[in-house]
């Protein structure tokens, strides 16, 4: 976990200014494929899947190194070619995995976070899920555990395979050539991210495209057909936090509320999209019929309420850059408690930017809450030592926090009441 939380340490600033250079050629060639909340949304999610992951809150039914262990036919040393095979049994892997995600009811809860986006660009790829809480990614790597892969392999691999995910989402790169039938590129990843009828559960590839040409999953991006992107039953939220389990609650509200057992247990393993009879008509769902003309999830917004949750997104990765750059001397505890102030900084701005009413009353338990924290400890975590005002630093986003979140909330209601009126 620590050597995960290092290696954020230089990935995510990469990140965010692949991110920002995106923007900026955006606006010079005047062809903007961001929407500030959008955006906001996604690398908010991203924060969030970050804190999940570099702490242990999976539930692994068999490690990686407990299968080799078990069925390994050879045992290779780790060597240039063990790398190769490595790289081409996650990726393996990784196809069949998103494959099931796109295609069983209860793994789709945590893939659908990363569509939920109705845009297509660098950020959207940060939409990573916090959901996934069973680890049943080894099970896959069976290939690779039969041929010996050491564990130190697959450790170092995966998240260079996942980091080059990164780089396809974006509409400013056309076709690639003679690459298009080897790699996936943006062209193709357009086709995945798009909800057209043509397009739908199509090119469920991580790096090599040759397992949708072999399975049958493959779809050229067409000329006159535009992708148009995010997913069948709008999210309508931009609270990552919320998308991440929206699926999930329909799944328990259905296996609940219908009248067949049977149901009861189907549900969760049956094609993404089926229902139980008995539900369709007693509990209907909004899904989009028409791709062409649905109109898309936007709430009140000014440059200032813009300057406003970008603020809160740049202090919120702060503060977790340090939980990462202080991760073994924090302890789990300090962990788990910075981790819980951060997700629940996402959960209250990213409500603000919904207008949700309890939005305000979140902020302000936070605020008060990190402030008590501070005065009390008398330090943010250790932040003294490294910066002496550091604290001091902290106490003051907090309560920029608690004002910022009061004000905007009751801006907010003053909007509506506003649109009210004219209605």
């Amino acid at each position: 976990m620590e050597t995960y939380a290092q290696a954020l340490l230089y990935a995510i600033p990469l990140f965010i200014v692949l991110v920002l250079f995106e923007i900026l050629y955006g606006y010079i060639v005047k062809k903007h494929t961001h929407k500030p909340l959008d955006t906001i949304s996604s690398l908010s999610s991203g924060l969030t899947n970050i804190i999940k992951d570099s702490l242990p809150l999976v539930i692994i039914f068999v490690s990686y190194p407990t299968l080799l262990k078990s069925i390994a036919l050879i045992h290779i040393e780790a060597n240039w070619f063990t790398y190769v095979i490595g790289f081409i049994t996650l990726d393996f892997a990784g196809y069949w995995n998103h494959r099931l995600s796109h295609k069983i009811n209860f793994f789709w809860n945590q893939h659908v976070i990363h569509h939920s986006s109705e845009e297509f660009n660098l950020a959207c790829a940060l939409r990573q899920s916090i959901s996934n809480i069973l680890g049943y990614f080894p099970l896959l790597l069976i290939p690779a555990a039969l041929l010996g892969v050491p564990a130190k392999v697959i450790n170092i691999l995966a998240p260079i395979h996942l980091f080059l995910q990164f780089w396809y989402h974006t509409r400013y790169i056309g076709k690639l050539g003679w690459l298009e039938y080897i790699i996936v590129t943006p062209s193709q990843h357009r086709v995945h991210h798009a909800i057209n009828p043509e397009y739908i559960d199509k090119n469920l590839g991580q790096i090599f495209c040759v397992w949708d040409r072999m399975f049958g999953t493959f779809q050229e991006e067409l000329q006159n057909t535009p992708p148009v992107y995010g997913v069948l039953k709008p999210a309508s939220t931009w609270n990552p936090i919320l998308i991440n389990f929206q699926h999930l609650w329909r799944l328990m509200k259905d296996a609940w509320y219908t009248k067949n057992w049977k149901d009861k247990i189907l549900i969760w393993f049956m094609p993404t999209g089926w229902r139980p009879a008995d539900m369709i008509d007693k509990h209907p769902y909004s899904i989009i019929e028409n791709v062409y003309s649905f109109k898309k999830y936007q709430t009140y917004n000014d440059k200032y309420f813009t300057c406003y949750v970008a603020f809160q997104l740049i202090c919120n990765t702060i503060l977790m850059m340090f939980m990462f750059y202080n991760y073994s001397d924090m302890g789990l505890n300090g962990l788990f408690l910075c981790g819980l102030f951060v997700f629940t900084g996402i959960f209250g701005y990213t409500s603000l930017m919904d207008g949700s009413a309890y939005a305000v009353f979140i902020e302000a338990l936070r605020s008060i809450a990190g402030i008590l924290f501070i005065v009390i400890s008398g330090d943010w975590f250790g932040l003294n030592h490294y910066l002496e005002i550091g604290s001091s630093l902290v106490l003051l986003y907090f309560i920029i926090t608690l004002l910022g979140g009061w004000y905007f909330s009751s801006l907010q209601k003053k909007q509506l009441l506003n649109l009210k009126k004219t209605i």
